[in-house]
């Protein structure tokens, strides 16, 4: 059993971040520039978190939002480890526990605009005493 408690749980702190990413006055431009559609498709528990940088919206479920243009594989666990800054995504496909579909040179330059999510990422899980998630 991974660290989150269940599939609202990916939703509320990995969706939050994305939902910041594409709302925030000064990123979304940057991510919204990209032109990437990104679903990432999470294992333990399964859920599904699409985000349409272009027109600034993210969607949380299977079967939701546009289709994308690039796709990420990965344990829930890992998407919080890279949100925590302790998981580079360069080298978890090359070590193979991400796994990528699509252009992947769009979302690796997405990264240094995503790094600034990593420490509301991290204040919203202390606010919410979530020390289980910060400690993986």
């Amino acid at each position: 059993m991974g660290v989150f408690k269940d599939e609202q749980d990916v939703y509320k702190y990995i969706g939050g971040v994305f939902e910041q990413a594409v709302t925030d006055p000064v990123l979304a431009p940057k991510f919204a520039d990209s032109g990437v559609v990104l679903r990432v498709h999470y294992t333990d528990p399964d859920t599904v978190i699409t985000v349409d940088f272009p027109n600034g919206k993210a969607y949380t479920g299977e079967g939701v939002g546009p289709d994308p243009n690039v796709e990420l594989f990965m344990t829930a666990d890992n998407g919080n480890k890279f949100w925590l800054g302790q998981l580079n995504l360069t080298i978890g496909m090359a070590k193979g526990y991400v796994r990528a579909k699509g252009p992947v040179p769009k979302i690796l330059k997405l990264i240094p605009a995503a790094k600034t999510l990593f420490v509301p990422y991290r204040e919203s899980l202390e606010q919410d005493g979530r020390t289980d998630l910060l400690s993986v």
